[in-house]
């Protein structure tokens, strides 16, 4: 438990130190880089200089120089590749270890809430519950049991009076006479009221109607 507390710590200050002493070294590589390229082009000035100069021995010396140079910046380019190569499988490498502490102690922390609530504490709890719940239901029974006088009542008495009640109640309703509620009255609204057709007397109807008259007489 000590050794992973204390060995994390430990292991990320190696990787941070060793990706500083890369970076340092990578920048010094640089360093010389710019130098052994500013060599090389003076070489190539003075080699100009002794052209013109009609030497031509110190010409090429000067150019022979420049291609020492030159090689040697084409392998200060190779150092610096590795030491790029290395700092990413470096930082690659850091990233995949804090990944699997992540991992590590996410799992740590699971079984360790497991551990503090295992399925025995949590059947015991709901058995808990459930006798709590029992009980506060046989108290509330009991509270709402009739008591004292309430108590002697039959319900069976009871439910045969109020059917008694409820038949003499339907015999006075048919007995009582049916009346019928007045019908509204119609509004008709003012004004001139529209003429009745005369009804036409027909030739029969008028001879029935004068002999009436001679009986009358």
């Amino acid at each position: 438990m000590f050794n992973r507390l204390f060995g994390k710590p430990k292991q990320e200050t190696n990787a941070l130190t060793t990706l500083d002493k890369l970076n340092e070294t990578l920048e010094m590589l640089e360093k010389k880089e710019k130098v052994l390229i500013k060599k090389a082009s003076q070489e190539v000035e003075k080699a100009k200089e002794f052209t013109r100069a009609k030497n031509k021995r110190a010409a090429i010396q000067c150019l022979k120089r420049k291609r020492l140079y030159e090689q040697q910046v084409e392998q200060l380019g190779n150092f610096q590749l590795r030491i790029h190569d290395q700092m990413i499988m470096l930082e690659g490498a850091k990233a995949t270890t804090e990944t699997v502490d992540a991992l590590r102690t996410g799992a740590a922390a699971m079984k360790a809430m497991q551990k503090a609530t295992n399925i025995d504490d949590v059947d015991k709890t709901m058995d808990e519950i459930n006798e709590q719940t029992e009980n506060m239901k046989q108290i509330q029974e009991a509270l709402s049991t009739p008591i004292g006088a309430a108590a002697d009542f039959d319900e069976d008495e009871l439910e045969a009076e109020l059917e008694e009640l409820e038949g003499a109640e339907l015999e006075e309703q048919l007995l009582q006479p049916a009346t019928t509620a007045p019908a509204a009255p119609v509004h008709v609204p003012a004004g001139p009221r529209p003429s009745r057709p005369v009804p036409q007397r027909t030739a029969e109807e008028d001879e029935l109607a004068a002999l009436q008259a001679e009986m009358a007489l």
